[in-house]
């Protein structure tokens, strides 16, 4: 699947974002190694802490059905329905994507490709932990 296609694929997810508060729907693809795509979407909570993002939606869908190496992500988010203004992934995705994604991993926005490098570059990994 080419990245233009991934980018489609969230904007299609967006459609499911349960947004009732924000109003912002917001919907995400996740490309595993193998090929197979994992989709999710925001769905937020009355008791906003309790809120997820689409790209954690994602991630933990793939990886409760066996898939942890992964090689893009792709993001659309929009108030008003216009995903042409680059949603990008909050610090939480991004901490999250970096447990299994290395610093090349593309993350896929409306403006073109971009690398987790780009927005984590001081990530915390196990690394940390010793």
């Amino acid at each position: 699947m080419d990245y233009k296609e991934l980018w489609n694929e969230a904007v299609k997810a967006s459609a499911f974002s349960y947004s009732p508060y924000s109003e912002f729907k917001v919907g995400a693809s996740l490309l595993t190694k193998e090929g197979k795509v994992f989709t999710g979407c925001n769905i937020e909570n009355a008791s906003y802490s309790l809120t997820i993002c689409a790209e954690r939606s994602a991630v933990f869908k793939a990886v409760s059905e066996g898939y942890s190496e992964f090689s893009a992500i792709a993001v659309a988010g929009s108030g008003n329905g216009d995903f042409t203004v680059p949603c990008t992934p909050c610090g939480a995705c991004l901490q999250v994507l970096s447990e299994f994604c290395g610093d090349d991993f593309v993350i896929v926005l409306s403006d073109g490709e971009h690398k987790l490098s780009e927005f984590l570059p001081f990530r915390f990994t196990d690394k940390n932990l010793k």
